[in-house]
């Protein structure tokens, strides 16, 4: 079940919202909620997720009692975390590694038999993350291991960021879960969040998502210059508003639930680096692992060598993290490398050039990155490259009209705008238009009404509704 389908927005948000307002055990209500949620969608892999949040529970107590007693923590962190992270590479990684050493094996004369395949629970980067952070702080002494089974099961299986983030720290919400008040203040401000995502996701991103669907499958012979940069282009507005949507969606139920979450992106393609971009992308996994891998490496506190070393290494486990594909690996590596480049003289360089064209050299990065993470193999990624830069067109190259259509030109302005702060512009021009505060809140409610009412024909009408994070 994701947030973009009507099975979500009729049947199970209207069901938990009234259950959530009517009844007092209100962190049993969400549990509930989120236990139903993801076995809608993940049933088999249920028994998982119930064992990882029991075990953490565990070991949280564990953790704390240890410090409590002035005993070592440091056992049953080690092997709190051991567990975790062994868990997440059993399921996330066993496929990727075993195809890696068939590969590797067969042009040695080598037999690797084939093994079962593992399937990829739902959520399991997240939930997982989310079990680690909470186990990090308890050992740091940043928050109490938590008493309440129920809290800590409603922290890890809350539906809102279960499948897709934004990654919340335990100690960012533990009073929450305790303590909060549903307010009809917070309600509305969160209803509106959650419009404002479901329309970036349904009106934006599912209209760019299918071109550049169809050019990413195109083989590489019906490949032109034009329409390989047609699907980049695309591919890089339905990621920013698929993701970006979803976890606008996610911080808006978090109000409504009465949770304050993270803002997860801050306009990102308007950066002016690579490392102003990772500032503002997916700014709840970039605090995570600067915090619990960046700074344990030792962050910049050494040599520039071993700056860049960190630097590198959490790229490279970011582009992991992301997916078990060597597409993903290389993603990583890739902004991990510019990123230690910006660390040198290159970055002042750059910053004497003039804003348009640092926007332009960010945006290049970015968008050549992004073909290798929307590519199926590393060869796909090479040759899409290569046509973008007008080295391999194919002899029976497909015509560019063939993809563009009025709709897709509308979703490529509206989400390019969208993608700047052209929105805050927007309303304080219209501020000063409407000076009257009753007057302009009824404008914005009618503008709201109208995405939803949009949202929702589309939804009828059959739109293809992707949606990128299951892949990882």
């Amino acid at each position: 079940m994701v947030f973009s389908s009507i099975t979500f927005l009729f049947y199970f948000l209207p069901i938990f919202l009234l259950l959530y307002v009517l009844l007092p055990w209100r962190n049993a209500v969400l549990g509930l909620a989120s236990l139903l949620f993801y076995t809608w969608g993940e049933p088999n892999n249920l028994p998982l997720l119930l064992i990882c949040i029991t075990a953490n529970y565990a070991f949280g107590r564990w953790i704390g009692w240890a410090q409590q007693t002035q005993q070592s923590a440091k056992f049953p962190f080690v092997l709190a975390i051991a567990f975790n992270l062994c868990g997440l590479a059993y399921y996330k990684y066993y496929n990727f590694v075993m195809d890696s050493l068939m590969q590797l094996a067969a042009p040695l004369g080598w037999v690797v038999e084939p093994t079962q395949h593992v399937s990829l629970p739902l959520g399991i980067s997240f939930f997982i993350f989310h079990a680690i952070s909470y186990l990090v702080d308890i050992f740091r002494r940043k928050t109490a291991p938590e008493k309440s089974f129920i809290a800590l099961f409603t922290y890890i299986i809350m539906f809102p960021q279960l499948v897709a983030g934004p990654i919340v720290r335990f100690s960012s919400v533990a009073k929450q879960l305790h303590q909060r008040r549903f307010s009809w203040a917070r309600a509305d401000l969160g209803i509106r969040f959650f419009i404002l995502g479901l329309a970036q996701k349904i009106l934006l991103a599912n209209t760019v998502a299918l071109t550049a669907d169809q050019i990413f499958a195109l083989p590489a012979n019906a490949l032109s210059s034009g329409v390989a940069w047609l699907g980049a282009i695309c591919y890089t507005l339905q990621i920013y508003f698929d993701f970006g949507g979803y976890s606008l969606m996610a911080i808006g139920l978090g109000l409504v639930c009465g949770f304050s979450f993270p803002r997860n992106f801050n306009f990102p393609y308007v950066a002016q680096s690579v490392t102003e971009f990772w500032r503002r992308w997916h700014m709840s996994l970039s605090r995570w692992f600067r915090d619990y891998v960046y700074i344990p490496l030792g962050g910049n506190r050494g040599s520039s060598a071993r700056t860049a070393f960190n630097l590198f290494t959490v790229f490279f486990l970011c582009g992991l993290w992301h997916g078990a594909n060597w597409t993903f690996v290389v993603w990583g590596m890739l902004h991990g490398v510019f990123l230690v480049v910006e660390r040198t003289g290159f970055a002042t360089w750059i910053a004497l050039w003039a804003r348009p064209f640092r926007h332009i050299y960010t945006l290049l990065v970015v968008v050549f990155a992004w073909v290798l993470f929307r590519a199926d193999t590393i060869s796909h990624a090479w040759s899409f490259l290569t046509t973008m830069l007008g080295a391999g067109n194919g002899d029976k190259a497909s015509s560019l009209a063939a993809f563009v259509s009025p709709s897709l030109l509308l979703a490529l302005l509206i989400g390019s705008l969208l993608a700047t702060p052209f929105q805050k512009m927007a309303s304080q021009v219209l501020s000063r238009i409407v000076p009257q505060q009753k007057r302009l809140k009824t404008i914005e409610n009618l503008f709201l009404i109208g995405l939803f009412v949009l949202s929702m024909i589309s939804l009828a009408s059959g739109v293809y509704n992707p949606f990128i994070y299951f892949r990882f």
